[in-house]
């Protein structure tokens, strides 16, 4: 018999850690904000939309929970130094990042313009990278280990449609990053690990929000591929961002959890 396993209540407990979600106002992200902040962390929720962010934050501090709201542009540097500059100056300190803010256009490569292409990357990988690189120099500097959760996609896999060649490409190079920095940093207590999310109905898919009929045709397909025959929730994703920000996953990095319904499976 070795030591007795920690108490589930204690694994779970994130009311020392400070977290910073990057498109935290609203969908997969909020989704995020909204169990870390669950779970006691202060909770930084930054988004390019400042007014979002301040309705997602006020929305969880309502709740009796931490949480601040900060702008940011997550493919500009001085953005992102200056948003873990007020995770820490909001919570003196920074234990989890979760790179979610995203992008995708849904044009046929041969349509795709230059500028549009480099605006997926940029946001997307560039973004991924930036965030990645502030968080860590911060969490390695405190010298007590961190968590990064990079939400990559589905299509880091295989691809879903037609007309997401960027998005896809973006998507790959945050699973390839993923598992680069998780060698890279795994010397400083810091796992570094990505979520696969399938069809999330969210505010930017159409689904879930305002029906739209140009939409509908377009999941339609997608939802038949679905072995559990339906989109996820956002909270679908945060449960799983939970679990990589906590204990729960005391032993991964470099890791993906793909959580689809079942779609890979076809």
């Amino acid at each position: 018999m070795g030591m007795e396993p920690a108490p589930l209540k204690q694994i779970v407990d994130l009311s020392k850690k400070c977290a910073v979600v990057t498109g935290g106002a609203m969908g997969i992200g909020y989704g995020i904000a909204y169990r870390l902040a669950e779970a006691g962390a202060g909770v930084v929720v930054a988004d390019v939309n400042e007014p979002a962010a301040r309705e997602a934050a006020a929305r969880l501090a309502a709740k009796g929970w931490r949480a601040v709201p900060a702008k940011a542009d997550v493919s500009r540097k001085a953005d992102v130094e200056r948003l873990i500059a007020a995770a820490v100056e909001a919570y003196g300190g920074l234990d989890v990042l979760v790179n979610n803010a995203g992008i995708y256009p849904n044009v046929p490569v041969m349509k795709l313009s230059e500028a549009d292409f480099e605006r997926v990357l940029a946001v997307n990988l560039k973004g991924v990278f930036l965030c990645t690189q502030a968080a860590a120099a911060r969490m390695i500097a405190q010298g007590r280990g961190g968590r990064i959760i990079n939400v990559a996609s589905v299509d880091a896999l295989h691809p879903s449609m037609v007309g997401l060649a960027a998005y896809d490409a973006s998507k790959h190079g945050v699973w390839g990053f993923t598992k680069n920095v998780a060698l890279e940093l795994a010397p400083h207590k810091i796992w570094v690990n990505a979520i696969a999310p399938g069809g999330i109905a969210t505010p930017g898919t159409g689904a879930g929000a305002v029906p739209n009929k140009e939409m509908e045709a377009m999941i339609a397909p997608f939802l038949a591929k679905i072995p559990m025959k339906r989109m996820g929730e956002p909270d679908e994703i945060g449960k799983v961002a939970l679990f990589l920000a906590s204990d729960l996953s005391s032993y991964m990095t470099g890791a993906q959890v793909v959580v689809d319904g079942g779609v890979l499976l076809g």
